[in-house]
């Protein structure tokens, strides 16, 4: 995982002198091979895991560290190794012993050929692991047979060194641990294979992250090294116009790391950002952790890349917990192995007398020596025989989360499917049918076809996984992961999510933030610009600071951080929180509003005194002055009249498509039933007295009942022929006024043909200047039943509202509109009914003595 970007080229000094060391090592055999190993205390010592077989493959591991601080390349120096066992890197190298294991007891995958590994220690360092990887492809020390390829090693600086070395030769190199993105060049680095993904996808999958819970204002802490320069770019690359900035990045090394971790401490304490973004080891994050601790800045919320997100040495940390609670992590992917705990549980000296890592251990772990003077110090006693890892809880045993063991694994396993397609290749036998046989002999394997399967490679796993290499690459898989507290004041690992290439699966109900609670931190330059509002940027400041301005009259934004407003269409407009766009207000006469409720009143006042006429005619039915009076019209003409008053109603409320259409239509066909009623009474008066005059006595067969009620329905017919004509080819529909900006709108019925609606008023003034002239000629008409002066009185009024109708009607504004047309309909209906019937009414109530036949004959 550590890398930085210094190479060697093929043809160094350094290269040649491991060339030569390596024909060296064939030639000395096994004093060779002393030489070449890591020395502890000084010591020479040969310590390697071994299995023989027909294809022998190569492991490089460090299962001990240097203690030098800085290794020469270009130097043989005397490396010592530590004191003592990583017990995690022995995990790795039984995991791939065990994997080798598992390969050989499988029928199918490398049938008949038995796959052995020589694993051996690189002591962490690339001058050693160069020795090593050298002295194995160019021949095994004890049966000389070179290793076509090798797993590991566990660093990209040391991958990166080997692919150089050993690159002319074609020998595939399949790490486990080296995810600097480097080496995803396939032009410098074609034998590099690897099971971790590249650090470019963790890097993205925290950008991820950041844009998802909207981390906008964060900081960064990395290592001043490749594997932190290069992560911090590819993130600010993926989160580039996402709207998230790097308020400060610090760098740590751990040569200065004591200085360094103070000044990040200080840098963190004094920062806005409440998201910390760390790309470094865990020993430098502990050392800042700790520093913090001290200043007591418990409220930041990191984000862990995976060199530290599993770290045990920190979880377990009293004083990293007060300040790492809620650390939020990509790390390597686990899987299990079945039958691997087992395994590793099962292991005993006895049963593997050659294996000095394992006596070591023993020696560690139970304080005896399983071999007589195997110990260093000759004073541990003999081991009893009964000691055993079963129900022992120890760190080598633990497989609750293989990470780094489970790309070793896979990496055996892709080395087995490689040289199982390379030895099991189809060709035709000699009597003419294909078969299956042996490409190359297991003796003689050549690494550069080894190499080509590799690149080819496509298989499912044990674990019904599918597998295969992405140039050298293998698909981005990460495990989410998040520290929570413990009743014991430690923190756990809990698995929260996983990572598939660029997919992110999340429970984020399962998080428990560094606040101890599921609610997500904020952590931004400037709050959210609410709904309403939009981002405007200040001046020489990052992108995240901005302020925040509100959308003006008729502009929405409807989203969180929103960069520009947006104009409402032309028939909304916006609403007071400038959030959304609304239909505009509608403007129309309503029965909610004074002038709606006045003119309700009075319609519905004329419509109960039209009534009560209506009840005292029929009441008082047979009296003379009903009788007289044409009765039969009189009703007829007050039903009219109540249409007139209750079609008003119409006109008020909320303009619809059928209320357009039957308010016009009831307004001309009411008035003109009215108007037809009163224009026949006057032809009947006229009638009447033009048949006393000799020779015009049938004049009034002409006028009867039935003939008045005819020409009532042929009036009234010609008017329904000329709405339904109108209604049907153009009718009135409902429309807003869209001219002006603003929040209100007209909502009116719009007349789509003025040609209609001026027949239908046409029609009714032709009737009533026909009833008032015939009125007019009656007037003085000598008999007391005469009625004609009434309706020329009515006509009158009648037809002085409608002519001042026509100018009211055009030059009122919206709403105002309906209101003329209706104070129209109440003037003239009021009208006719007062002038026709108050009389009548007032002789019935006030005057009953004149309510007799001798006082109406009377000349």
């Amino acid at each position: 995982m550590s890398w930085f970007p210094w190479l060697i080229t093929p043809w160094s000094p350094s290269f040649l002198s491991l060339l030569l060391f390596g024909a060296m090592h064939r030639q000395t055999g096994l004093e060779g091979v002393q030489a070449i190993v890591c020395t502890r205390s000084s010591a020479p010592i040969n310590k390697s895991l071994s299995l023989d077989g027909d294809i022998i493959i190569g492991g490089l591991f460090s299962l001990y560290h240097t203690s030098s601080a800085v290794e020469d390349l270009f130097d043989f120096p005397s490396i010592s190794c530590g004191l003592s066992l990583d017990l995690e890197s022995l995990k790795h190298a039984y995991t791939m012993a065990f994997a080798v294991k598992e390969i050989n007891r499988n029928p199918t995958l490398l049938p008949g050929v038995k796959l052995g590994y020589r694993i051996h220690d690189t002591c962490a360092s690339s001058y050693w692991a160069q020795r090593v990887a050298l002295s194995l492809v160019g021949g095994d020390a004890h049966t000389s047979q070179p290793v076509p390829l090798l797993i590991g090693p566990d660093s990209s600086t040391t991958t990166i060194v080997l692919s150089r070395v050993l690159g002319p030769l074609s020998v595939p190199i399949i790490s486990y641990m080296s995810s600097c993105p480097c080496l995803s060049d396939r032009l410098n680095f074609p034998n590099v294979f690897r099971t971790i993904p590249s650090d470019i996808y963790q890097a993205r999958a925290m950008a991820q992250m950041a844009i998802r819970f909207r981390w906008t204002w964060m900081g960064a802490v990395i290592i001043d090294k490749d594997y932190g320069k290069l992560a911090i770019q590819a993130f600010q690359e993926a989160t580039h116009g996402k709207g998230v900035c790097l308020e400060f990045i610090e760098t740590v090394l751990k040569e200065t790391i004591a200085s360094d971790a103070s000044r990040v401490a200080l840098t963190i304490q004094a920062s806005t950002a409440r998201v910390i973004l760390v790309f470094c080891w865990y020993t430098e994050i502990k050392k800042v952790f700790l520093e913090l601790a001290k200043m007591n800045v418990t409220d930041r919320q990191f984000l862990a890349s995976e060199a530290w997100s599993t770290s045990d040495d920190l979880l377990q940390d009293l004083e990293v917990s007060k300040v790492a609670s809620g650390v939020l992590g990509v790390a390597i992917r686990s899987s299990t192995i079945p039958g691997f705990e087992n395994y590793l549980r099962s292991l005993h000296p006895t049963r593997r007398p050659d294996d000095d890592f394992l006596r070591e251990l023993w020696e560690k772990k139970f304080r005896c020596s399983s071999l007589a003077g195997s110990s260093e110090k000759g004073t541990l006693p003999l081991c009893s025989g009964t000691e055993s890892l079963e129900g022992v809880n120890h760190p080598l045993t633990d497989t609750s989360q293989l990470r780094v063991a489970y790309n070793v694994y896979l990496a055996v396993y892709a080395a087995a499917h490689a040289l199982h397609s390379l030895l099991s290749c189809p060709r035709e036998s000699s009597t003419g049918n294909n078969s299956s046989s042996p490409c190359f002999h297991p003796n003689h394997i050549e690494s550069k076809e080894l190499l080509q399967h590799l690149n080819r490679l496509n298989v499912t796993t044990p674990q019904g996984e599918m597998f295969y290499f992405q140039g050298g690459d293998t698909p981005a898989k990460y495990d989410l992961v998040n520290w929570q507290n413990t009743p014991e004041g430690s923190l756990k690992l809990v698995l929260i999510g996983r990572v598939d290439g660029f997919n992110i699966h999340l429970n984020e109900s399962a998080i428990q933030w560094s606040t101890g609670s599921n609610q997500v931190p904020t952590s931004v330059c400037r709050k959210s610009c609410l709904p309403g509002t939009r981002k405007a940027n200040r001046k020489g400041e990052p992108l995240c600071c901005f302020d925040c301005i509100q959308c003006a009259e008729g502009e929405i934004s409807n989203q969180t951080d929103s960069l520009q407003c947006v104009h409402c269409p032309s028939e909304f407009w916006s609403n007071t929180e400038r959030t959304a766009c609304i239909l505009r207000q509608l403007d129309f006469l309503s029965f909610n509003e004074t002038l709606g409720i006045t003119l309700t009143a009075v319609a519905v006042s004329g419509a109960t005194v039209t009534t009560i006429v209506f009840v005292m005619f029929l009441s008082y039915r047979q009296t003379p002055v009903v009788r007289a009076n044409n009765a039969e019209l009189s009703f007829l003409l007050l039903l009219s009249l109540k249409l007139c008053f209750l079609c008003s109603l119409v006109f008020i409320g909320r303009p619809s498509v059928w209320s357009c259409r039957f308010q016009q239509a009831a307004f001309g066909i009411s008035f003109v039933l009215c108007v037809s009623c009163l224009l026949v009474k006057t032809v009947v008066v006229l009638a009447v007295f033009r048949s006393a005059r000799p020779g015009a006595g049938a004049l009034i067969k002409w006028f009867g009942p039935r003939q008045q009620r005819g020409s009532v329905c042929l009036f009234t017919s010609i008017q329904i022929i000329i709405c339904v004509t109108w209604l049907s080819l153009s009718p009135p529909m409902p429309q807003r006024d869209l001219g002006f900006q603003g929040s209100k709108v007209t909502l009116e019925c719009t007349m789509a043909s003025v040609v209609g609606f001026s027949l239908v008023l046409g029609y009714m003034g032709l009737l009533a200047c026909t009833c008032l002239l015939l009125a007019f000629l009656a007037r003085k008409l000598p008999d007391k039943f005469n009625e004609a002066k009434l309706i020329t009185f009515s006509m009158l009024i009648f037809c002085a509202v409608w002519v001042a109708f026509v100018p009211a009607y055009v030059s009122s504004p919206g709403k105002y509109v309906v209101a003329v047309e209706i104070f129209a309909i109440l003037a003239s209906s009021y009208g006719l009914l007062f002038c026709i019937f108050a009389p009548k009414c007032f002789i019935i109530l006030f005057r009953p003595e004149k309510n007799t036949k001798k006082p109406l004959m009377a000349k």
